[in-house]
């Protein structure tokens, strides 16, 4: 028939528009493995860390080695992110909020995933060593087997994995210093100590808002019966009061001046209120308002760290 080669023709083009779609849909499903969302705070804080650590004055600022730090930094901790959803592949199946992420859709096969995670985190620790120096690579080392081989599984084991989890969460301040300076200092470890108690109302935050979810992937982040409530209470309030205390060491010590030090005061005293909202009046609302001041808070008070830096 004289339509048949038309037909043809529409046939092709509608198989690659669906070749398309499904090459789409898989490397989409690539950028989701690697948890672009974290990944920016990885890189914020690892940004803060390498500025601050920098003691070169601005007008020589090693803007390539910053470069060369963040790329590395984001490499192993989207590797991480990778190796972790092939780990917790079958209890993702069985949370809402995860039952669609690539590996549980099968948009990705684990096999591919597990080598794509292992070529990240390996590719990223390299570079680093390469691009930067030994002790940030090792660093990022640690922090990659702490998060997928201490964190993880605890997870399935104790509430108190959000004790461990928040080690590895605030070492890549320690990367960013490691890079710009070779060796880590009491200003690095000031650094480390700022995110790794602003991760505790941050998370806590997540948890009740997910902890039917968690549940039902037996996950054992909150305790179970009445003790939940002071557990995630205490979780949030006792991090945020410490973390108040703590971003004011920099300022009484004379290092960043008044611009940091009354921006602290602001961010501090807003976050401690919303953790205390939360810790004393726990409901989803109130969970979202303390995540969501979260995220603000920690880019936020590192940028005024950073660009109030003597």
């Amino acid at each position: 028939m004289a339509t048949e080669p038309i037909l043809a023709v529409l046939d092709v083009a509608a198989a690659r528009r669906r070749r398309g779609f499904v090459r789409s849909g898989v490397m989409s499903g690539y950028w989701s493995l690697t948890k672009p969302e974290i990944n920016f705070l990885i890189a914020v804080t690892a940004a803060a860390g390498f500025w601050m650590g920098a003691p070169a004055p601005f007008a020589h600022f090693p803007w390539t080695a910053l470069i060369h730090t963040l790329v590395g930094t984001v490499l192993v901790a989207s590797g991480a992110a990778t190796l972790n959803q092939l780990i917790e592949l079958r209890f993702d199946a069985k949370m809402r909020r995860t039952a669609r992420r690539p590996l549980v859709s099968r948009t990705i096969e684990p096999s591919r995933a597990l080598w794509f995670g292992i070529s990240l985190s390996v590719i990223g620790a390299i570079y680093l060593a390469v691009t930067t120096n030994a002790l940030a690579s090792l660093l990022s080392i640690l922090t990659l087997l702490g998060y997928l081989f201490l964190y993880t599984p605890l997870k399935r084991k104790t509430p108190m994995c959000t004790f461990i989890g928040a080690l590895p969460g605030a070492a890549p301040p320690l990367i960013g210093w490691a890079a710009a300076r070779g060796c880590l200092d009491t200003d690095a470890w000031l650094l480390f100590t700022i995110v790794f108690l602003w991760q505790f109302p941050h998370f806590m935050a997540i948890a009740w808002i997910y902890r039917e979810d968690y549940a039902r992937a037996s996950y054992v982040v909150l305790p179970a019966g009445k003790s939940k409530n002071y557990f995630v209470a205490w979780q949030t309030l006792l991090p945020s009061l410490a973390l108040l205390a703590v971003v004011l060491v920099p300022a009484i010590r004379g290092e960043p001046g008044i611009v940091y030090l009354a921006g602290a005061l602001v961010l501090g005293s807003a976050f401690l209120f919303y953790s205390a909202r939360f810790a004393f009046r726990m409901s989803t609302l109130t969970a979202r308002q303390l995540l969501f001041a979260s995220i603000l808070y920690l880019p936020v008070l590192l940028a005024l760290l950073a660009l109030d830096k003597k």
